[in-house]
């Protein structure tokens, strides 16, 4: 049947042509951009899919920086807490030196009091001057914020505080617990009786022993007074209590002892205290002690407590860490240093740790004294022989610094680059995942192409030779 009002295999050919130049588009248009889906209408699933990866790959990309800057400035605050450490090395030599009071003048005492005053000029300088683009590291300003609703009674029962690590809530406060369920003892002998003959005895705690001779006839008073003479040198200290000599140690805790090795006679008519007998001795004994109803490492007076929302250390008072019926609370109210690690927003992606001041004011504690009463005019200062002070607040100030870096030493190496490695590992495979999505394959496309290119083209022919059908008709009409 011959027509010539309506060409058929024209429009069909029409249909073709156009549905060939889109797909001859489409394959042009992936082989430009790379990418097999453009737009929504190319593979909406995918392009959900697509789109949530990318997502993720941006977060873990910005992860991946976020750990290496929070690298930087710890790298940056090491730099200056190292300085600081050997300071404070220097400082422990100076201490001892002018310790030898008896071989030194008074000239090189003061050369070393002032060589001491410049060393802390410098351990404050550090403090105040170490940064991180504008954000200063060491003077504090990085600590954790703390506070409490009955300040006074909380010195009464905790003598020092330091919180390295917390979890607080946004615009919140953690508030923390501190209940001794089990007392801290001293180590205690205790002796009744009079001295009604000569004895010689050796007295032995943590500081070190020294030896007491007692003449007949001496008085439980005497006694008490001849030991408490000594307790810088031994740790041990007595006292009268009810009729009942209590020789005790200074300090408390399991590591805490005092000894007694009666050499000869009999001491205070104590059969156990007899020439040729063994040493008496006796341990004290470490408190139990909740922060937040978990169980806590104490040690003494030190308590240390480290879980995944609260690393601290805390000291107690001596009269609160034998008593069981009472607890101490306080709240960390801010600060610290907060690290962004993960890729999500959340407590599970972040680290915070405390940047505590390491100026000279703040190295040591209430419970020995602080690092600039060793300066001149202090309390402590060496000049007016207070070795034995100076030299614990300097063991204290030294431990308190080497435990900083030491924490920012392993929050680096345990936490942050490892992080690094395995977000990068999550980079690459969630890259890749949506790579497989988004992306166009080269080879497939480029075989596609050469078929559009073909159909495109027989479809032109195919449309010349329709359109030319319908001048067969005019065969006809001759």
């Amino acid at each position: 049947m011959t027509r010539i009002n309506t060409n058929i295999p024209s429009l069909i050919a029409q249909g073709r042509m156009f549905n060939n130049t889109t797909d001859l588009q489409t394959r042009l248009e992936r082989l430009a951009t790379g990418l097999r889906i453009n737009r929504g209408k190319d593979d909406p699933a995918g392009l959900i899919a697509s789109e949530i990866l990318r997502s993720e790959v941006s977060a873990i990309g910005q992860a991946i920086e976020n750990s290496q800057r929070a690298i930087n400035v710890i790298s940056t605050a090491e730099g200056a807490i190292n300085e600081t450490s050997r300071l404070l090395l220097d400082l422990r030599g100076l201490i001892v030196n002018t310790a030898n009071d008896g071989a030194l003048s008074s000239e090189e005492v003061q050369a070393n009091q002032l060589e001491i005053d410049n060393i802390l000029a410098s351990i404050d300088r550090i403090a105040n001057t170490t940064s991180f683009g504008s954000k200063k590291l060491l003077n504090g300003s990085l600590a954790y914020s703390l506070s409490s609703a009955n300040a006074g009674a909380l010195t009464n029962q905790i003598s020092s505080i330091s919180v390295f690590s917390a979890r607080v809530p946004e615009g919140g406060s953690q508030n923390v617990v501190v209940q001794v369920t089990a007392s801290a003892e001293n180590g205690i002998l205790q002796v009744t009786g009079t001295q009604t003959s000569a004895s010689t005895i050796e007295i032995t705690g943590n500081q070190g022993s020294e030896i007491l001779a007692f003449a007949s006839g001496t008085s439980v008073a005497d006694i008490v007074t001849s030991i408490n003479a000594v307790t810088d040198s031994t740790g041990v200290s007595a006292a009268v209590v009810g009729g009942v000599v209590n020789i005790a140690s200074t300090g408390f805790g399991s590591e805490a002892f005092v000894q007694i090795k009666t050499l000869s006679g009999n001491f205070i008519d104590g059969t156990t205290y007899t020439a040729g007998s063994p040493e008496v001795k006796d341990n004290g004994e470490d408190p139990t002690v909740l922060v937040n109803g978990q169980v806590a490492d104490a040690n003494g007076l030190r308590v240390d407590i480290r879980t995944a929302s609260l690393d601290g250390r805390f000291y107690l008072d001596s009269n609160f860490a034998q008593q069981t019926a009472s607890a101490a609370s306080f709240q960390v109210t801010g600060g610290g240093s907060l690290f962004q690690l993960g890729p999500d927003v959340s407590p599970q992606g972040q680290v915070s740790i405390a940047l505590n001041s390491l100026s000279s004011g703040s190295l040591g504690n209430s419970v020995v004294g602080f690092l600039d009463s060793i300066r001149s005019g202090g309390a402590h200062e060496v000049k007016g022989k207070n070795f034995i002070a100076a030299q614990n607040i300097l063991e204290e100030a030294i431990n308190q610094v080497a435990t900083m870096r030491g924490r920012l030493g392993s929050l680096q190496r345990n936490q942050i680059e490892t992080n690094i490695n395995s977000q990068q590992i999550a980079l690459e495979n969630v890259s890749s995942s949506e790579s497989v999505i988004r992306d166009a394959d080269i080879a497939q496309e480029v075989s596609a192409l050469t078929r559009s290119q073909i159909l495109f083209q027989s479809t032109q022919q195919t449309l010349q030779i329709a359109n030319s059908l319908p001048q067969a008709v005019l065969g006809l009409l001759g």
